[in-house]
């Protein structure tokens, strides 16, 4: 329970605790005392508390697909791809000029749980659209200053290439051996 559910909860079970000990009623509750009362007889033991839980229904792992913004460059790409790696389970697709609209009916229709959509500024991922199927909810996050692996690996080469300090022999093995089934993304 969250915000304005857990405090009306929280008044009624102060309630019901002063009836059944036989208590005064607490001040600050005696004047929503009546409503709070008329809602509590109308619960029982077998009433259960609203979780919000996506996957509550749900019996089996989780079906994520992710996609890119139309014409993605190579960047956005290889972005697409790490993304997919960290959501066990989760396939990429190509999106080509397919509407927004048709991605989720064809999610719906296959029995995915999510749709992940990533969005770029020149080249550069600056958006990712995280949408729970087939209601809800759906987040947007913004992001700047994307670093991949493959950039980590570049810039790490690069170092060692020039003779700077940036990584030793232990850094070098340790990106060399960066799988795609686990990944040990740095974030």
């Amino acid at each position: 329970l969250e915000g304005s559910e857990r405090a009306a909860y929280e008044k009624k079970r102060k309630i019901q605790q002063a009836l059944a000990e036989g208590k005064p009623l607490p001040t600050e509750l005696r004047t929503e005392s009546e409503k709070l009362r008329a809602e509590s007889a109308l619960e029982d033991a077998t009433t259960e508390l609203a979780v919000d839980d996506e996957y509550a229904t749900y019996d089996g792992k989780p079906k994520i697909i992710v996609t890119t913004s139309r014409q993605p460059s190579s960047r956005l790409m290889k972005f697409a791809k790490e993304v997919r790696l960290l959501f066990p389970g989760a396939s990429r697709a190509n999106r080509g000029g397919r509407v927004l609209a048709d991605i989720v009916e064809d999610a719906k229709a296959g029995g995915l749980t999510d749709v992940v959509i990533v969005h770029e500024h020149r080249g550069e991922p600056d958006g990712m659209i995280v949408s729970h199927l087939p209601h809800g909810p759906t987040a947007y996050f913004g992001l700047s200053s994307t670093v991949t692996r493959h950039d980590i690996r570049a810039a790490a080469q690069r170092a060692a290439a020039e003779g700077g300090g940036a990584g030793d022999d232990d850094d070098e093995q340790g990106l060399a051996n960066v799988s795609e089934a686990v990944p040990h993304l740095i974030f």
